[in-house]
C-alpha cells in the first residue's frame, strides 16, 4: 500500500515535508525551507527505513527548543502509520 504525505511543519525552519509510506518503508523524502545540507542528510539517512524505526530514532531529537526537523518527520511519519 502506497501513501503520499504532505505535512505543514511547526516551530522549525522547514515549512513542509513530503514523504512516501510504501509497504512501511519511507521513501522520496523532501524538506521546503530549512537548512540544505541537514535537511538533504535526513533526506538520504530515511530513504528505505521503516516508518516505524524512524519514529523511534527521530522523535524527540531536539534543536529548536524541545522541537526539530527529525522530530517533525518523525510526528509526520507517527501520523500516518496504521492505527
Amino acid at each position: 500500500m502506497k501513501k503520499h504525505i504532505k505535512y505543514k511543519t511547526q516551530g522549525v525552519c522547514s515549512r513542509k515535508i513530503e514523504f512516501d509510506i510504501i509497504d512501511g518503508v519511507v521513501h522520496n523524502v523532501v524538506f521546503q525551507g530549512g537548512c540544505k545540507g541537514n535537511t538533504a542528510g535526513l533526506s538520504a539517512l530515511a530513504e528505505g527505513g521503516s516508518a516505524e524505526e524512524l519514529v523511534r530514532k527521530l522523535k524527540g531529537i531536539p534543536c529548536k527548543g524541545d522541537n526539530s526537523c527529525p522530530n517533525q518527520l518523525a510526528i509526520a511519519i507517527e501520523q500516518n502509520l496504521p492505527k
